[in-house]
């Protein structure tokens, strides 16, 4: 009996300390849970305080930082939210913006023919020389017997593969063309090149010149120098009357050519413009009538009321150019009247 009491006293004390690391085990969870949580209860206070998201435990209704799902696209009274669109580059809009309120500005026939002059030039870059030359060139026994309408336009409109040049007959035909329909009108500047794409036409088909819109430019700029023939103007770096400008383009295109048949388009050019002038302003001078007049309905359509006031201070200036130059006087060179 002692033997058997000593063994289960023995058995006892041996038993107890098996039980001491299951207790530590125990004590240190309990003392990491609490700290985790004090942890977050302070990182919750930091949170709210900086006015952010609280943490909470995944899968809850509110946003959390550790959760993956989707945000919702309801309300927390479960109405639908509303969502801004895209924003674009503000950069890149007010550049498109500013190009087309540019591009919206110009007079409608100056924006009309430099947009078909831009089609016509993509046209002959998809078409290449030859087929362009066979499709867009004045050709007047295609013109009559084919029905092919469309070359006189083409051909006033072409001005070459894209270069330097091309740049600089474009921006001519920009600024010549605004100051010609802001000082006569839309419905007159329709006229006029009515009457020079049809009087360029058969000029150019006598002469074979396939395209003749080099010559529409310097008409333009003829009868705007006609116009104002003393007012002083700027070419290269040399002050230069006015009426000399159309015979200074000519000269530059035939230095650059080296060839005397580059100034062809710009005698064709100045023929056709003055014979537009000298209808429009010096005949009724002289006792003839002005027939060079537009339909009223047409300038009543493309006119309207006055034109705008830019408009109808270019006109009066320009008119009143017309009116100073005297019948039958003139002035002497460096003198006075």
């Amino acid at each position: 009996m002692v033997a058997a009491v000593s063994c289960i006293g023995t058995t006892s004390i041996d038993a107890k300390p098996s039980f001491h690391p299951q207790r530590t085990t125990f004590t240190s969870r309990q003392q990491t849970a609490t700290t985790i949580s004090d942890t977050d209860h302070i990182l919750n206070t930091v949170l709210e305080l900086r006015g952010g998201a609280s943490r909470r435990k995944k899968g809850g209704r509110t946003a959390s930082l550790y959760g993956t799902s989707k945000k919702s696209d309801k309300t927390a009274t479960g109405k639908q939210k509303v969502r801004g669109s895209v924003k674009e580059d503000p950069a890149e809009a007010s550049a498109v913006s500013d190009t087309l309120k540019k591009y919206k500005a110009i007079l409608p026939l100056t924006r009309i023919y430099i947009t078909m002059v831009g089609i016509v030039t993509l046209l002959g870059l998809a078409l290449g020389d030859e087929m362009s030359q066979g499709l867009l060139a004045l050709d007047p026994i295609r013109t009559v017997y084919g029905l092919e309408l469309w070359r006189p336009i083409t051909a006033a409109c072409f001005l070459g593969p894209p270069s330097i040049g091309w740049l600089m007959n474009a921006y001519y035909l920009f600024e010549y063309g605004s100051s010609l329909e802001r000082g006569f009108g839309t419905s007159q500047h329709l006229l006029f090149l009515t009457i020079q794409i049809a009087f360029l036409s058969i000029c150019s088909a006598f002469f074979g010149q396939p395209f003749f819109a080099q010559s529409v430019i310097t008409s333009m700029l003829h009868v705007l120098s006609r116009s104002m023939p003393n007012q002083k103007v700027k070419w290269l770096i040399f002050t230069v009357p006015y009426w000399t400008l159309p015979y200074g383009l000519m000269a530059s295109d035939v230095l650059q050519a080296g060839n005397a048949a580059a100034a062809l388009p710009h005698v064709l050019g100045i023929l056709s413009g003055h014979l537009y002038f000298f209808h429009k302003n010096v005949w009724p001078k002289i006792g003839g009538e002005d027939w060079l007049v537009p339909p009223k309905f047409l300038s009543s359509r493309l006119d309207g009321e006055g034109g705008g006031d830019g408009r109808s201070k270019s006109k009066e200036s320009i008119s009143a150019a017309l009116k100073a130059r005297k019948k039958g006087r003139g002035k002497k060179l460096g003198g006075r009247s």
